[in-house]
């Protein structure tokens, strides 16, 4: 029988974390033990090393996610041990799990097989506690809202007009709407209010986003927790919390440094979802991993039409750093559910099916080379069921277009399975390119929505729902017109109908909701029926998750 995940985790010796830092000339003056194999890395490193040159930034993204899989996180992780074995000096640099997901459907966020961040029961359970500050600092701004309602309200904050939420890691549905301060006036103002779960956070975009403290606290006192009663935008600065916030923040603001299996270096730090927030880890851990490494490897969450776009138009954009290659993953399972093939009958060869799905890809390989100009290639995370058949499908595919194409094997296999993409990897990023955005800073709000839903999404326009469009109006009026777009949307598909998979056309996306969130610098666009405190399955994968007596977990993946 085939050892789980948690199984091969625990069958590796991992090294003390300081000789990880050693690999990459990490200071033993610039880490903070969090016992034996992790510690946090100091920030402010990078004003030393501001004069070295920055390595070579790969991207690594995905097709339409389904539920047979991609392995966007188990192909990262091969890819750097891979470039590690070329004698390549390579770092990765990913998002820490949210525990929802955890507990939910998707489960972890630390690869697979042999291709895993480690330790991966602490990087999936509370890890260094980052999640749990930003819950902190986000609540703390929630609770002083109320407490200056309570005490006279001068600033005139309307109730029911406050757009900042409470947060917890976990999918609950139940908080999704409540009503407080109930039971007499000494428990508060009664009002509606609910929960997001904390990845969703603006705290968490804005310690993803952040350059350094003083940046972090600029953008959190930018915070708009609502409005007062003239329609007037309210800041977390007008209640004077910037300064208790990013002081809960002192500590998870600096990245988190752990291992691969095979002793790469890894800083995983931050956790935003890609479906309802920018899907990227830290600029922060990303800048120190191109000091300290001559190849970063990083991914962005969900497909590339999520994902990718965000990373480029968002986190590039603010961050002043570029791609210079692109691994987009797919695997035959997964092609062939956007073929048509149900779930259950994914085993059998069906190279129709295959070929059926491949539209998918394709518009998704279009957009990372021809609208955001960066060479890329086709990565096949290998599944023991592919057959050579269907694999020359998808290879065949590919080099009709031109495009580049690897087979890659590295969660069964580790760094032996990923050599040769690691090889075209190293090809590709010699390649001279320029990165193009989907948007110009001085569209409107209406013409980035629209160039994204055609140029990426391949639909024909935004329409935007009555409140959505007073909303827009209302943004542009207080001067947030020129921020990028933040897509809320399913991640199953180009549309916003998560049943529409493979490749649909002739669509339009539905906006219900526009808001902005001033601190992180960009406007969220909600779409369909998105949701930012998903709900919990009827078989959650909490119930197979289990510790004995002497503190060994299970069920973990």
């Amino acid at each position: 029988m085939p050892k789980t995940d948690i199984e091969i985790a625990n069958s590796v010796e991992m090294k003390p974390i300081q000789e990880i830092a050693h690999l990459i000339n990490i200071k033993e003056d610039d880490l903070t033990l969090y016992g034996r194999y992790k510690a946090k890395v100091d920030m402010t490193s990078l004003k030393s090393l501001k004069d070295k040159k920055d390595g070579k930034l790969i991207l690594v993204t995905a097709i339409s996610p389904t539920p047979a899989g991609e392995g966007k996180t188990t192909t990262s992780v091969g890819l750097v041990d891979s470039l590690n074995k070329l004698g390549k000096n390579a770092v990765i640099c990913v998002r820490e799990p949210s525990l929802g997901p955890v507990f939910g459907v998707k489960g972890g966020a630390a690869g697979g097989g042999y291709a895993q961040v480690v330790p991966m029961e602490d990087i999936n359970l509370h890890f260094t506690g980052d999640f749990h500050a930003i819950g902190i600092a986000n609540n703390l701004l929630a609770a002083l809202i109320d407490n200056h309602i309570h005490h006279g309200n001068a600033l005139q904050i309307d109730a029911r007009n406050i757009t900042w939420k409470r947060v917890v890691d976990m999918n609950d549905r139940q908080l999704r709407y409540v009503v407080d301060g109930l039971q007499g006036r000494s428990n508060g103002v009664p009002r509606e209010d609910g929960f997001d779960i904390t990845v969703a956070s603006e705290v968490m975009a804005i310690l993803c986003l952040a350059n350094d403290l003083r940046d972090l606290k600029e953008r959190l006192g930018k915070i708009i927790i609502g409005y007062n009663f003239n329609g007037e935008p309210v800041t977390a600065h007008d209640l004077k919390a910037e300064g208790a916030m990013a002081a809960v923040l002192k500590d998870a603001i600096h990245p988190n440094l752990v291992q691969t299996l095979e002793h790469s270096p890894a800083l995983i730090h931050g956790g935003p979802f890609a479906n309802i927030a920018h899907g990227c880890n830290s600029v922060i851990a990303t800048k120190l991993g191109l000091k300290y490494g001559d190849y970063t490897v990083t991914e962005a969450g969900f497909g590339a039409d999520l994902g990718a776009e965000k990373f480029i138009d968002i986190k590039c954009r603010k961050a002043g750093i570029k791609p210079d290659a692109c691994v987009l993953v797919a695997t035959i399972r997964a092609l062939k559910m956007h073929g048509g093939v149900a779930k259950n009958d994914l085993g059998p060869e069906n190279v129709e099916a295959v070929k059926a799905g491949m539209p998918n890809l394709i518009r998704h390989l279009d957009n990372m080379k021809n609208v955001f100009g960066l060479p890329t290639v086709v990565a096949i995370n290998k599944f023991p069921t592919d057959t050579d058949a269907e694999i020359k499908a998808v290879e065949e595919a590919c080099h009709e277009l031109g495009a580049d194409v690897v087979l890659s094997e590295v969660w069964g296999k580790g760094s032996e399975g990923g050599l040769d993409l690691a090889k075209k990897v190293v090809e590709l990023a010699e390649e001279n390119s320029e990165l193009h955005f989907v948007y110009d800073d001085e569209d409107s709000i209406q013409d980035k929505l629209d160039k994204i839903v055609q140029k990426i999404y391949r639909g024909k326009k935004a329409k935007l729902s009555a409140p959505a469009r007073k909303q827009m109006k209302k943004l542009e009026e207080l001067g947030f017109g020129h921020l990028p777009i933040c897509m809320a949307k399913t991640q199953f598909s180009f549309s916003d109908n998560k049943n529409k998979i493979n490749a649909p056309e002739n669509f339009d996306i539905t906006i219900k909701e526009l808001k902005v969130s001033a601190g992180a610098g960009f406007i969220v666009a909600l779409s369909g029926a998105i949701m930012t405190m998903p709900g919990l399955p009827k078989s959650p994968a909490s119930e197979r998750i289990d510790i004995d007596d002497e503190g060994h977990i299970t069920g973990l993946f």
